[in-house]
């Protein structure tokens, strides 16, 4: 069981962690496409898809790069108490306070899948039900099979009216690694309470 909780572990923290380390240059382009916006306001014609671009990285951004700050413990935290407490008192809080996160980003991640779904036009209350038929006729019909499970796809009610489903999809992505990355975090708060070095 020890080995199964560090292959975890190692795996989920390695995944996020490159995922993370790429996710920070986001930050570059979204000043380059802010950039290019105050740019072509002040001497071109200006551009109406800048603004819902810079969204779009700004989710991203926060969104794939959530787990890694979680990994590396730069969220936010009330120090006021937990910043005098010792490790282990720290580490028996976070156990039982992850269970919360738990339940949120279980929530969080199910109207992700539901919103993700509506986007690629499913308009019914099952959302497993619309990913599983996606699947299956990806895998018995290819790209075409799955291009007729999808209905009306979702638009911004913007001039430039990108499709939603691009960024909603990296939403579920992000919400779910967080998911695997809170896992993590407990297996190895647990293990701090338990004397046991999982990295």
């Amino acid at each position: 069981m020890l080995k199964a909780v560090k292959t975890y572990v190692h795996a989920i923290d390695a995944m996020n962690r490159f995922i993370g380390r790429f996710t920070m240059f986001l930050i570059f382009g979204m000043m380059a496409v802010l950039l290019y916006s105050v740019i072509s306001k002040n001497f071109f014609n200006p551009s109406l898809m800048t603004l819902e671009i810079a969204q779009f990285l700004m989710v991203a951004y926060f969104l794939l790069g959530g787990p890694y700050s979680m990994q590396m413990g730069d969220h936010v935290r009330m120090d006021l108490l937990y910043g005098s407490w010792s490790d282990r008192t720290k580490a028996a809080v976070d156990s039982v306070m992850v269970i919360f996160l738990f339940a949120y980003l279980i929530v969080l991640l199910y109207g992700a899948l539901n919103s993700t779904a509506y986007s690629l036009g499913y308009f019914g209350t099952n959302p497993f039900e619309f990913f599983g038929g996606l699947i299956a006729a990806f895998f018995t019909g290819g790209i075409e099979g799955a291009a007729e499970e999808i209905g009306f796809l979702e638009r911004t009610p913007t001039a430039w009216r990108p499709y939603m489903w691009p960024i909603k999809t990296v939403m579920t992505i992000g919400i779910f690694l967080m998911l695997l990355q809170a896992v993590s975090v407990w297996f190895k708060d647990i293990a701090k309470l338990r004397g046991i070095e999982l990295t």
